[in-house]
């Protein structure tokens, strides 16, 4: 292969570098790095890595907080043809040695108070805010003058959420991930001139595939948060520090239904991203409202495609409010039938795709590989209907569909009559095993003040068909998600299962 494409997830960075090197990269908390110094710091910490006997193609774990630390070190693993593997930060005991022993990670980067979940013998450097941490070492690091890695080389291994299952490792190179970055600046109009804010964990490909990244390929000013903390958040906006920002629905719920919402000075929100699960209407009404110039954007994907798929633009939303939009410059979709051929446009089918964005399989799992990749296209386990437009709408996961007397019950469907009701501010349905219906369509539901079962029941009868309602509804005061902001209902039928509709 000739060398010096360039086309490396590092190079990324080190082109902005060359182009604008003393405009401001990122801030995290007092600390400021300009594009040069950056780069210059991801080159001194891929040393750092490289110094500690790791060799190309090592798995390094990651197991940090958001900061500067975390994307450096990111950054550094990519310039150094190691493997990266990002570490939901929540995860403790058996859920976090499954993912550590399982992508063979030969060293683990960690906060100091996260590192003594770690399993025994596991390797492990501290990330920052201790001696001897990577963030440290940096000023008595030499730059990094070792090989480039080549595009087809892995760059990282990007578990799934498992909603389903145990979570596989997507194996995701450097062109993959590149080629990523180009889809989303182009469908989510990213410019130097944005002033995005970021919130939501690094270790999730959403944050930082999608937004980071490519926010640092066109040379912006990046903010980093270690939550999405909503004072904080509003602060940045009314001050005119950031004026775009991602967040899934239950961050827009939350901010949106804020008393202050409406009188804070927040014109200066110039985009607004959203994705990962429904966003109710009203949510999406009271923000057009309050910001009429405000620029919204629905984001849809999975781990394995880097994860951005499909995008629904700002110009796009009249009508078609519960689309997940159109496939992105590098993605091809179609919608199937369980033989693999095209069902007709309206008509639902499970959501399959061919790009070079997709991982290269699942890490040490050949018999998941061959099944996801059956017939030559990545089966996506979406339920989706496309229309004669090239709109497509997600109807369900394939597993999350509910079969009530031998009927199919999408459960989208009835969750979006659920959020009609102004009582309901979040929403899952699920299938509970019933020895008559073999399924119950069961509602779970966050009330947002008082609300009977028999009235949400009622509620959903005058807008479906009666097999559709839920038979029961149980209410709680959160539901489960993973880091992107995904309901776990896999959770959600385990923890209920036991107390389903009799």
């Amino acid at each position: 292969m000739t060398p010096g494409h360039g086309s490396t997830v590092d190079g990324v960075l080190r082109r902005s570098a060359r182009r604008t090197p003393a405009r401001v990269a990122l801030e995290y908390g007092d600390r400021s790095w300009t594009y040069e110094e950056l780069d210059a710091a991801v080159s001194r910490a891929a040393s750092v890595l490289r110094g500690a006997g790791l060799a190309a193609g090592d798995r390094v774990g990651a197991y940090g907080h958001n900061s500067d630390a975390y994307l450096i070190a990111f950054l550094a693993c990519a310039r150094a043809g190691l493997v990266h593997v990002p570490v939901n930060q929540n995860l403790t005991g058996d859920d976090l040695a499954y993912l550590v022993r399982q992508s063979g990670s030969a060293l683990v980067l960690a906060d100091p108070d996260l590192a003594g979940r770690l399993p025994e013998a596991v390797p492990a450097l501290p990330l920052r805010d201790a001696a001897g941490s990577l963030l440290s070492r940096l000023d008595a690091a030499p730059a990094y003058d070792g090989p480039e890695p080549a595009a087809e080389d892995l760059v990282q291994l990007l578990y799934t959420s498992g909603t389903t299952a145990l979570p596989k490792g997507a194996m995701m190179t450097h062109r993959a991930l590149v080629h990523e970055y180009l889809s989303a600046i182009t469908a989510l109009d990213l410019s130097a001139g944005d002033r995005p804010v970021h919130a939501l964990p690094l270790y999730h490909s959403a944050q930082m595939h999608v937004f980071l990244l490519p926010y640092l390929a066109v040379g912006a000013t990046n903010t980093v948060l270690d939550a999405p903390d909503g004072d904080r958040l509003l602060d940045l906006i009314e001050t005119g520090r950031v004026d775009s920002l991602f967040a899934p629905p239950t961050v827009w719920i939350g901010l949106a239904g804020r008393p202050d919402f409406a009188t804070r000075d927040l014109g200066g929100l110039r985009k607004a991203y959203y994705g990962a699960s429904v966003m109710p209407v009203r949510v999406l009404q009271r923000l057009r409202e309050h910001l009429p110039r405000l620029a919204l954007y629905n984001c849809f994907g999975q781990s394995e495609i880097g994860p951005l798929a499909t995008v629904l633009g700002p110009d796009e939303h009249e009508g078609r409010m519960d689309s997940c939009g159109r496939t992105v410059l590098f993605v091809d979709a179609r919608v199937v039938d369980e033989d693999g051929k095209d069902v007709p446009d309206g008509a639902p089918g499970e959501i399959v795709y061919r790009s070079p964005q997709l991982c290269e399989g699942y890490w040490d799992k050949p018999e998941e590989t061959a099944e996801a990749f059956r017939g030559g296209w990545f089966h996506s386990g979406d339920l989706a209907v496309r229309d004669g437009d090239g709109y497509f709408t997600i109807v369900d996961r394939v597993k999350d569909v509910i079969d009530s007397g031998g009927v199919l019950v999408a459960s989208r469907q009835v969750e979006d009559a659920l959020y009609t009701h102004d009582a309901v501010a979040e929403a899952a349905v699920i299938g509970l095993p019933h020895e008559r219906w073999i399924e119950a369509v069961t509602a779970v539901v966050v009330p947002r003040e008082e609300v009977t079962e028999e009235e949400l029941i009622a509620h959903a009868r005058e807008r479906l068909p009666a097999f559709k309602a839920p038979k029961q509804v149980l209410f709680v005061a959160e539901l489960p998600r993973n880091a992107s902001g995904k309901i776990l209902k896999r959770e959600l039928r385990n923890r209920l299962g036991d107390g389903g509709a009799g």
